[in-house]
């Protein structure tokens, strides 16, 4: 039940104030996309292959700090109150964008990523607040909000990095910046605390473990292999946020601005796609809609990595967006084999295990980008070599899928 003495003082401002943040959240990661791999070139005096290995080494900061702090936030959140937290957070993020816009070094550009990493860890903080607040009945429509909110927010922020970084690499890191103490002033004027203090408690170091999570997936081996599935699909798709930006400037020399209106346009498909391909999940069933949206994927990345032009990217944006309809119905499968009192435990160990991925992929992609495209000390030169990775990954997890048919048919 939410918290009816607290709860009852924070309305619809609240809530408009948690949706504001998470939008500015996916928009402080996207606004930076497509000026940071120039930034970085300009701090080091190197090329784009350079660029992109320091990239995922600073996508690696970014992911292995909301992995590690999330936890922590969270329950500092329950001893303290969500109000101090999320405040504090947002002035976090106004801080370390600030501190990536004036960087001198690629020291100060790590420091910031650091810091965005940290603060950024606030959605789990936004996600108790929602649920403090939100009726029974209404929670899934409230955090069905927070998705909303990080899709628009991942639409908007890429074109307007990509408008203003034509003036200065920078300044989008001041936008993001801006975006982030407004957000805080905000939310000190309209945020009221959520969580009274009759149901606050006492903060202990290991509920905040972020591998406790992981550790309860060993109580279901029947999931394990559709948790590989998983895994080798969001390695697969975080090839967008690691390598896009770098693959594009590279081999189709574009600058920030078409960086920046592409990722929008693949924001966009994404949006569309979240919002309506689900539905037919129940329609075709499970392991069709699977292979649907894998099938989708390594189309899409395959293209990418083949495109001689720049053009064809936007072509194979279209069906990237099948993929839409894989996780929410290896989700359904996975919900099915555990059993009803199971299933927060589950949620929490996919969470885990989705933010441990994103800690390993940017050094897996973004240093095989840099490999493939070093013109002097490489190999060979193929850019799209990442992409063709990703590709590959969802191949793979087409491939076990079917391989681990009986599990699926037992939750089907």
């Amino acid at each position: 039940m939410a918290n009816s003495g607290a709860a009852q003082g924070a309305g619809k401002h609240a809530l408009a104030f948690i949706f504001v943040t998470i939008v500015i959240d996916s928009m402080g990661l996207g606004i930076i996309l497509p000026v940071l791999p120039k930034l970085i070139a300009t701090l080091i005096h190197g090329g784009m292959d350079d660029a992109a290995r320091y990239g995922a080494w600073l996508a690696f900061s970014y992911a292995g700090m909301q992995f590690l702090f999330s936890p922590l936030l969270g329950n500092l959140s329950d001893r303290f109150g969500r109000r101090p937290i999320l405040i504090l957070s947002l002035l976090g993020i106004g801080v370390d964008y600030a501190i990536m816009g004036l960087a001198p070094t690629i020291g100060w550009l790590f420091l910031g990523r650091v810091l965005s990493g940290f603060a950024g860890a606030s959605y789990t903080t936004a996600s108790a607040y929602i649920a403090d607040v939100a009726p029974p009945e209404k929670r899934a429509q409230s955090f069905g909000m927070v998705g909303a909110a990080f899709g628009i927010g991942f639409v908007v922020g890429p074109a307007l990095g990509g408008l203003i970084g034509e003036y200065g690499v920078r300044l989008p890191f001041f936008a993001a910046s801006a975006f982030g103490f407004l957000n805080a002033l905000y939310g000190f004027v309209v945020l009221k605390e959520s969580l009274a203090k009759e149901h606050r408690r006492k903060f202990e170091l290991w509920r905040a473990n972020p591998l406790g999570a992981l550790i309860a997936l060993k109580r279901y081996p029947i999931i394990l292999p559709l948790c590989a599935v998983l895994v080798l699909m969001r390695i697969a798709h975080d090839a967008n946020p690691v390598v896009f930006s770098y693959y594009t400037m590279e081999k189709f020399a574009w600058g920030p601005q078409q960086v920046g209106w592409s990722l929008m346009v693949v924001g966009i498909v994404v949006a569309i796609a979240y919002s309506t391909l689900p539905r037919l999940v129940p329609k075709i069933g499970e392991r069709a809609a699977v292979y649907l949206g894998l099938s989708g994927g390594a189309i899409s990345f395959a293209g990418y990595a083949l495109s001689t032009q720049g053009w064809m990217i936007y072509a194979f944006m279209l069906p990237f967006g099948l993929m839409a309809i894989a996780m929410p119905a290896i989700n359904a499968l996975l919900s099915k084999v555990v059993g009803p009192k199971s299933q927060g435990e589950l949620q929490g160990a996919l969470a885990s295990l989705g933010g441990l991925t994103s800690v390993v992929s940017p050094l897996f992609l973004g240093n095989l980008f840099a490999y493939t495209s070093d013109r002097h000390h490489g190999a060979f030169y193929f850019p799209g070599a990442a992409f063709m990775a990703s590709a590959i990954c969802l191949v793979l997890a087409m491939a076990l899928f079917a391989i681990i048919r009986p599990v699926a048919r037992a939750a089907s």
